[in-house]
């Protein structure tokens, strides 16, 4: 988050001794202005991806005022556009507003005046950008759980699975109980385009060695004794998508002689059978170990793990991305007051303090688990409320108001209720908190230590 003062501002007036003492006005008072005495130049450096303010004059050759409001407003309706007039123009910026312009100005103007309304639109449009922000962050979450997550680490994880999604290379993937090894594993089927194929997974920790490999490879009727029925195996129904292989450092080092030659061969042979068939499939591949270090490795064939690891890819445990856990913790909560059918009660300080300090060595699970005893009260300090509208049925703006609010919680909870800290973290002016805390019905020193 930026400050509003500083939120970028494109200036418009084909009067260029009015537009430079403008552009002055603005950049005194602390906004980022880019001056264009053309219409057509500024409409070419806007998006719905910009976040500040257009003032525009309306009086204008080629594209006037007007026009470059409409045309904004194609663009993006939410872009706050002041436009600047002469009295003869008053009648057509009255319409304008009504239209949705976001003020009026008329000539001659006291730079106060235009400097303290760029000032209220530069904060609409950063709420507004907020408020987009968390719900491409929700459509995330849906899409991506539980890799959720601002924080660098988690950018360049979700970054990396969409270069490599398509590629087809077989992928080696590291990370601790319950940081999501499986969800990665589904997302590079999900984002590639073996999506339509199956999505087979096999926990190679779960299964003795007397069976790992009928599950593996299949067998024919007759194979051994109990094999009554032909087997298709896992590696050959993934043929198409994707097998994933989860805990490998405990597959036997019998099964990991016949897995190396499916990778470098692409063919399978099931028990009990001479046939050899063809497998078009990609490997995924997860470990709780470091399979690179030799004492870490243990029985696990090392020629084994360098046809693996094509990519590596090595998930962060939750401890190191603490940043990440309030979004994940509401995130977990709302989810199961949706299951369970009750709202998502208010967040004491006492479990802020412990989203903040507590280390999670279950990760994601852990703290997802943690959520679900939270909303149904079984937590110190958590109380449940009885069944009555759940979040799934409120209304998008009243779910992004609750999320405001336990955000600013949470940051309070972390900060031991320091409001200049707090502040830097939210990135927000302290006007704009103290109003969030009014409108919120937060009180401060609830969250002192």
């Amino acid at each position: 988050m930026t400050n509003d003062n500083s939120a970028p501002v494109v200036l418009i007036d084909d009067d260029r001794d009015l537009l430079k003492a403008t552009a002055q006005t603005l950049e005194l008072a602390g906004f980022s202005v880019s001056a264009f005495a053309v219409a057509a130049e500024a409409l070419a450096t806007l998006d719905a991806g910009f976040a500040g303010v257009v003032v525009s004059d309306i009086r204008m050759p080629e594209i006037d005022g007007l026009q470059l409001f409409n045309r904004i407003l194609r663009l993006d309706a939410d872009i706050p556009v002041i436009l600047v007039t002469g009295h003869g123009d008053i009648a057509m910026a009255v319409k304008a507003i009504k239209d949705g312009a976001y003020d009026f100005i008329t000539k001659p103007f006291a730079a106060d005046r235009l400097v303290q309304s760029v000032r209220r639109a530069a904060e609409k449009r950063r709420l507004v950008m907020e408020n987009r922000a968390l719900r491409e962050a929700a459509g995330e979450a849906q899409d991506s759980l539980p890799l959720i997550g601002q924080t660098p680490a988690m950018d360049r994880l979700r970054r990396t699975l969409r270069q490599i999604a398509d590629t087809d290379v077989d992928v080696l993937v590291t990370g601790e109980t319950g940081s999501g090894k499986e969800v990665v594993a589904s997302l590079l089927h999900r984002w590639s385009r073996r999506a339509r194929g199956n999505f087979v997974a096999l926990n190679c920790g779960t299964l003795p060695e007397t069976v790992i490999e009928s599950e593996l490879f299949g067998h024919e009727a007759g194979a051994f004794t109990g094999a009554q029925k032909k087997r298709i195996g896992r590696i050959e129904h993934a043929s198409g998508g994707t097998l994933f292989l989860d805990e490998i450092e405990s597959m036997p080092v019998s099964t990991q002689v016949q897995m190396l030659r499916v990778l470098e061969m692409r063919e399978v042979t099931p028990l009990g059978t001479n046939e050899v068939r063809p497998v078009d499939l990609r490997v995924v591949a997860a470990a709780k170990v470091d399979l690179g270090d030799p004492r870490q490795r243990g029985a696990f064939r090392e020629d084994l793990y360098y046809r693996l690891n094509v990519v590596t890819i090595s998930i962060p445990p939750l401890r190191e991305r603490r940043d990440d856990v309030a979004l994940l913790f509401f995130y977990f909560a709302e989810r199961a007051a949706a299951r369970f059918h009750r709202p998502v009660p208010a967040v004491p300080a006492t479990v802020h303090r412990h989203l903040s300090d507590h280390d999670w060595p279950g990760n994601v699970r852990e703290l997802a688990h943690f959520a679900e005893r939270f909303v149904l009260g079984l937590e110190e300090g958590a109380e449940a409320p009885a069944p009555t509208q759940s979040n799934a049925a409120m209304k998008l703006p009243e779910r992004l108001e609750r999320y405001e609010a336990d955000i600013i919680r949470e940051t309070l909870g972390r900060n031991d209720g320091d409001v200049r800290r707090t502040i830097e973290a939210l990135g927000i002016p302290r006007k704009t908190f103290y109003d969030k805390l009014q409108r919120h019905g937060i009180v401060r020193s609830d969250f002192s230590r």
